[in-house]
C-alpha cells in the first residue's frame, strides 16, 4: 500500500501529461491547421508505434551511449571522491584545488564537447571524458560536504579511543559522507548521459545521438523516429538515476527515507 501511494501521484501526473499531449497535437494538426504541426508536436501514440517498430535499433544504439556514459561516470565519480577526500584531509589542499574545480565548471559543455572531440579524435574516449567532466564536480562538492559534516563530539570520541586517521575516515567520515556522495551521483548520472549524447551530435558514428541527428536532418518524414530517440535518451537518464538510487538504498539503508519504508532497522 505504501508503494502504491508513493507512485500514484507520478501515475496520475504522467497520465494527465499524455492526455494533454494528445489533445494539443490534435488541436495543432486537425483544428488549427498549423504549418508543420506534425514536426512541432506529433501524436504520442504514433511516437510509441515508431518506438516499438524500431525498438531493436534504438536499444542497440542506446546501449552504446549508456556504456560510454557509464564509463565516464565511474571515472568522474572516482576522481571527484578522491578530490573530496584530499580536500577534507588538508585545508591547504582545499584552498588550492576548490577554486580550480569551481572554475572548471564555468566552461559551457556545449563549447567544450567539440573541443574534446576534435583533440582526441575518438568518439568513445570523447564521450567518456565529457561524462567524467560532468560527473566529478557534483560528486566532489557533495562528498566533501558529507566528510565535513561529522559532529566534533564524534571526532573527539574517536581520538579519545586512540583511533588513527585511517580509522577515523573508514569508520566515521566515510559513512557520514555516503548521503552526500549519492546526492552528487544522482545529480551527475543523468547529466553524464546528456554529455555522451552531446558528443555524439558532433559527428560520432554510433549512439542514440547519431540516430537523433539523422532523423532530425530528414525532417517531417522521420519526425516519429526522431521523437522516439528523444524518449530513448530520456529513458537512459531515468535508468541511470534509478540505478544510483538503488545502490544508495543498499549502501546507506540507515537514511530516514529508507528506514521509514523498511529499508533499515
Amino acid at each position: 500500500m505504501k508503494a502504491q501511494g508513493r507512485y500514484m501521484p507520478v501515475l496520475v501526473w504522467g497520465t494527465a501529461l499524455l492526455i494533454l499531449w494528445e489533445a494539443v497535437s490534435w488541436y495543432l494538426l486537425e483544428w488549427a491547421d498549423v504549418p508543420m504541426a506534425q514536426s512541432k508536436l506529433p501524436y504520442f501514440h504514433k511516437v510509441l508505434a515508431a518506438f516499438g517498430t524500431y525498438g531493436g535499433v534504438l536499444a542497440a544504439e542506446s546501449w552504446i551511449t549508456f556504456t560510454n556514459a557509464a564509463s565516464g561516470f565511474l571515472l568522474g565519480a572516482a576522481a571527484g571522491a578522491l578530490l573530496a577526500v584530499l580536500m577534507s584531509a588538508s585545508k591547504w589542499m582545499e584552498r588550492l584545488a576548490f577554486p580550480y574545480a569551481v572554475a572548471s565548471q564555468m566552461i559551457p559543455i556545449l563549447g567544450l564537447a567539440p573541443i574534446v572531440f576534435g583533440i582526441v579524435r575518438n568518439e568513445e574516449a570523447a564521450r567518456t571524458l565529457i561524462a567524467a567532466y560532468i560527473t566529478f564536480f557534483p560528486v566532489a562538492l557533495n562528498m566533501l560536504r558529507g566528510l565535513k559534516s561529522v559532529p566534533p563530539a564524534a571526532l573527539e570520541l574517536m581520538r579519545a579511543c586512540a583511533a588513527g586517521p585511517w580509522s577515523v575516515y573508514w569508520k566515521l567520515r566515510f559513512p557520514a559522507s555516503l548521503p552526500g556522495l549519492f546526492s552528487g551521483l544522482k545529480i551527475a548520472a543523468p547529466l553524464a548521459v546528456t554529455g555522451a549524447i552531446l558528443v555524439e551530435l558532433m559527428g560520432a558514428s554510433r549512439g542514440i545521438g547519431v540516430i537523433m541527428l539523422r532523423n532530425l536532418y530528414y525532417g517531417p518524414s522521420h519526425v516519429y523516429m526522431f521523437w522516439s530517440t528523444v524518449i530513448a535518451g530520456a529513458l537512459l537518464g531515468i535508468a541511470s538515476y534509478a540505478i544510483v538510487s538503488g545502490l544508495e538504498r543498499i549502501a546507506a539503508p540507515w537514511q530516514p527515507e529508507f528506514r521509514n519504508k523498511g529499508g533499515g532497522r
